[in-house]
């Protein structure tokens, strides 16, 4: 049997064809296709407007610099998450707060958050980073009321989580990263997410103002809207009128995702179908199971299957490496953001007691929609020899 890794992109006959369809077209880049990509998004998520970038740091890095964040701001921070959740930030010159997550969860304890604003003097921050972990969908409405009470803005980092819901208090289905409730919520199209464009991202947002400063950071800060130009010198004209990036994504990537929405609904099922095979045949292993079922205001979207080691005998890392020796390519997400060099040089060594826990027991199994039943059962038997040993 061939390695098995814990994520990977599936790509169709189908895929190939939107790509080279591309490729024999007019644009490869500004075209068309980026438009459809990114009305096909909005339509999917029910958001008001989507706007496609080169990957989910672009996405984040753009989302910060709508918000406008700069030097001197203080941002709250989950410390469950990969670097790019709190870089955002620092790109900006801005310094980031981690606040614990919950045990539950592993999303950001909303608890401790409250605690911690509220013995906050007003003022002291400026917004929320909080990510939608592994594809389990925080409570946005929740934390949208807590950041209203202290006048916070709040980035949702949804890379995880495409189509992942949540039921609202007017008990209604949310999809994760909507925009309903974060003032920007961004996406990745990374290969070993739900869908791919190879590398992509999106930001999100129900506010138009944000969609404008959105659309031309991406561009360099450059617009060609006679309606917001300086002056007016012919139809060649265009001004840029803050320092913005080149982070535009192109069509030729935007038509691989399109073809690939086509099998969302689908892709979203299977992953569901392999956690709830995990959840049946690694039931009687010590290892602790997600338990998002039990939860019946949340739909998981299982971008990751993450299960709990036991303390004893550093057993992750001994499972971890039996798997790898057998060609299990089981990962661990993450380390800790605090714990990363860079963080501890500029703010010294921090201990969350729930993330750090987290982060001593966590290993994620293969998932990818692209799984098949007998690499499934490959994993499990493994699992279950290491247990036996």
């Amino acid at each position: 049997m061939k390695p098995i890794p814990y994520g990977r992109q599936t790509i169709t006959d189908s895929d190939k064809e939107a790509v080279l369809s591309v490729l024999g077209g007019d644009f490869l880049t500004q075209g068309p296709t980026v438009d459809e990509f990114e009305a096909a998004m909005a339509q999917y998520l029910g958001a008001s407007h989507a706007v496609a970038v080169t990957n989910g740091t672009a996405a984040l890095h753009l989302a910060a610099l709508a918000l406008g964040v700069k030097p001197g701001d203080r941002v709250l921070v989950t410390p469950n998450t990969f670097v790019a959740s709190a870089n955002c930030i620092r790109y900006c010159g801005a310094d980031v707060e981690f606040v614990d997550i919950d045990a539950k969860t592993y999303c950001l304890d909303l608890d401790q958050l409250e605690k911690k604003l509220a013995a906050s003097k007003s003022g002291t921050y400026r917004g929320i980073v909080a990510v939608d972990f592994a594809g389990y969908p925080l409570d946005f409405e929740r934390l949208r009321n807590i950041a209203d009470q202290h006048g916070l803005w709040i980035i949702e980092d949804s890379c995880h989580a495409l189509g992942a819901e949540f039921l609202d208090s007017k008990q209604q289905w949310r999809k994760a990263g909507s925009g309903r409730f974060a003032d920007i919520a961004v996406f990745s199209f990374h290969p070993v997410k739900h869908i791919a464009c190879g590398e992509g991202g999106l930001a999100v947002t129900a506010k138009s103002d944000l969609n404008d400063r959105l659309r031309s950071l991406r561009t360099h800060g450059i617009t060609r809207d006679p309606k917001l130009m300086h002056e007016a010198h012919g139809g060649w004209y265009m001004e840029m009128q803050s320092l913005g990036f080149n982070y535009r994504i192109s069509d030729i990537l935007c038509a691989l995702g399109l073809s690939q929405m086509k099998r969302m609904d689908e892709n979203l099922r299977r992953r569901r179908e392999i956690a709830q095979v995990y959840r049946d045949e690694l039931a009687g292993t010590p290892l602790v199971l997600p338990n998002a079922e039990a939860d019946s205001r949340a739909r998981h979207a299982y971008h990751l299957y993450v299960v709990m080691c036991g303390n004893q005998n550093n057993q992750r890392k001994q499972l971890y490496d039996f798997l790898r020796a057998n060609d299990v390519y089981a990962q661990v997400h993450y380390l800790p953001v605090y714990r990363h060099p860079y963080y501890q040089e500029l703010y010294g060594k921090q201990s969350f007691a729930a993330c750090d826990n987290y982060y001593s027991r966590c290993l994620s199994l293969p998932m990818y929609h692209g799984l098949e039943h007998a690499s499934q059962e490959y994993v499990i038997e493994t699992i279950k020899r290491f247990f036996k040993k």
